[in-house]
Order: structure tokens, then sequence, then C-alpha cells
């Protein structure tokens, strides 16, 4: 197998396991989807070992995922660390932190997953729209409470974007989690929120919340009953794009071995069912498409940040 050199220079020691560090706590939705992801990429990255290569989940939660990305940034660019990312969360690390030049620290191997941000209300009292929330905010800026995730998260930017495009003040709040976010909405101590995709399509699906709108340009199969944002004239497209990266320094050989590996998840049809059953798709891009989409959105959130930033300086 011709990735089996650059395996066996990724591990010098055999009996220790590839690392991949994780910016979330054990248990959280953030962990689960790097873990489904190791599953499949340490078969693919064949020997040393039979069944493929071990890969050690390290989770490094705190500072909003900084800690864990200057870690990445930090570590010996041997191949024995890789890392699992996230845009625009990197991003807004960069920004927020006062660390321009994280990204830099980090070659980005390739995607492997996207998830729209979906927009969704209570079953029980749904609103019309994401239109509905813009016209009442116009009316009265406290009408419509908007849950998202914490400051700084892929949602709560989305959302702030969502206003910016609007330009009218959302009355937009803050949960100190994904899950704390959905059970607001659920339990209706919000109007509406704005959540990843995955982390509410199961309630969709049963019936307890109603998807008003996806941050998209086009209808997605999942929910295709489900109105994009660009279709009423608001060009919002918010998605949380996840893959792999690892030191700079790293040797191309191995890079390039481990972007043929993420290559064949994105593509492999078990993960891709997997993926899509959670609201989440497969969908592999390359270091360098990555990266120049990345420094498009990053100009983006900078922009935002100058009239809206997210994170106060005394934030912790």
């Amino acid at each position: 197998m011709a990735g089996v050199p650059a395996a066996t220079a990724m591990q010098p020691d055999r009996a220790r396991p590839l690392v991949m560090l994780v910016g979330a706590p054990e248990g959280s939705e953030f962990d689960w989807t790097a873990r489904v992801f190791a599953g499949f990429l340490g078969p693919r990255l064949g020997a040393p070992e039979p069944g493929g290569v071990a890969i050690d989940v390290r989770n490094m939660p705190g500072d909003g995922g900084h800690a864990m990305l200057a870690a990445l940034g930090d570590a010996t660019p041997s191949g024995a660390t890789i890392g699992w990312v996230v845009t625009p969360t990197l991003l807004a690390r960069a920004i927020d932190r006062n660390d321009p030049g994280l990204s830099r620290r980090l070659t980005i191997v390739g995607q492997v997953q996207r998830e729209p941000i979906a927009f969704v209300s209570p079953a029980s009292d749904p609103l019309d729209s994401v239109q509905d929330i813009i016209r009442r905010a116009g009316e009265d800026t406290d009408a419509v409470p908007l849950g998202t995730p914490p400051p700084g998260s892929p949602p709560h930017l989305a959302a702030l974007r969502l206003q910016e495009l609007a330009k009218i003040r959302l009355n937009i709040i803050t949960f100190p989690s994904n899950a704390a976010a959905r059970q607001a909405v659920l339990a209706g101590n919000v109007s509406a929120a704005a959540l990843g995709l995955s982390s509410v399509i199961d309630a969709v699906r049963d019936g307890d919340l109603t998807a008003i709108g996806i941050a998209a340009k086009r209808r997605f199969g999942l929910l295709p009953e489900t109105p994009v944002l660009d279709e009423a004239g608001i060009p919002l497209s918010a998605f949380i794009r996840r893959g792999l990266a690892v030191p700079v320094g790293t040797p191309g050989d191995v890079v390039a071995m481990l972007a043929d590996a993420v290559r064949a998840v994105a593509r492999e049809e078990t993960f891709r069912r997997q993926a899509e059953a959670a609201g989440i798709y497969a969908a592999w891009a390359d270091g360098p498409g990555w990266r120049a989409q990345m420094e498009l959105e990053q100009a983006a959130l900078a922009r935002l940040w100058q009239t809206e930033p997210w994170r106060s300086s005394s934030s912790g």
C-alpha cells in the first residue's frame, strides 16, 4: 500500500497511536463528529498495525477552542499530531483572541464535512419564516428572542451576519452550549434559534421544532421543503466546515498521505450515509481550496468584528 511508509513515519513508536486533538469536551456534539471521523480515518492509513493506525482522540476544551488550536500549531511537525479543525471557529478565534497568525501555524489538510446553519422555531407556536423575525424586530427589538450557542460560535456568528444584512437590531440571546440553546427553543423560552442542522434535525423530524430557514443558496435534500434564506433575498450562506490540519512543517509526504485518506473518507458511502442521518454533508475540499475559502471568510469576520464585536475584552 502506497501509504504505508508515510504511516510508519507518523508512528516511530508502533505502540503509540496517532494523536488527534479536539477542541471540545468529551461527549459533546463536536467531540462526537471528531470520533466518528477518526473511526473511519484510522483504517484508511494502512499499516503499521492490522486494521490501520490507532487514533488517540484527545480533548482540549477551553478558551472557545483556541487552546487546542494553539497547541496544534505548537506541536512537533512530525506527523504524530493532527487536529480536528472547524471553521468559522478557527477564524473567529484568530480575531477575538488577537492571534492573527493562528491559521498560518497550521497546514490545512482538507475538509471532510459541511453543515448548514438552520433557523428553527417551536412547533407548538412557530414563526412563519426568518423574514418574520426581521419584520417583527423592526417593530419591536425585543419581540423575537433568537437563541444561539455561545458568542463566537458558528451559529452565533450567523445570527450576527443576519442582523448586519437586515440592518435591524435582533434580540440575540446566547446560551452556554448547543444543547442549552436547543432546549431553550424546544421549551419555548425563545421564539427561534440558530443552530447547526445536526443539533436540530432529529427534533424537526420528530415534529418538535419547525425549520423556518436554512442559511444557504440552495435547498438541501435532507429538508427539501425548508426554504433557504437566499430565496427571500437574504444572501446569507453560513456553514460549519470540519476537517483536518497539522502543524506547519509537517513533511509533505505525510500531508499528502493524510489528504488522500481524508478524501477517501469523505467519499465512503457508509460515512456519507451516517453523516447525512445526523444532518451533516460529507464534502471533500482540498487544503488549498479550503484555505482560500478561509481567507475570504476571515476577512468578512474581521469587518464584522469592527462593528459588532462578539466577545468583550473582559470575557473569559
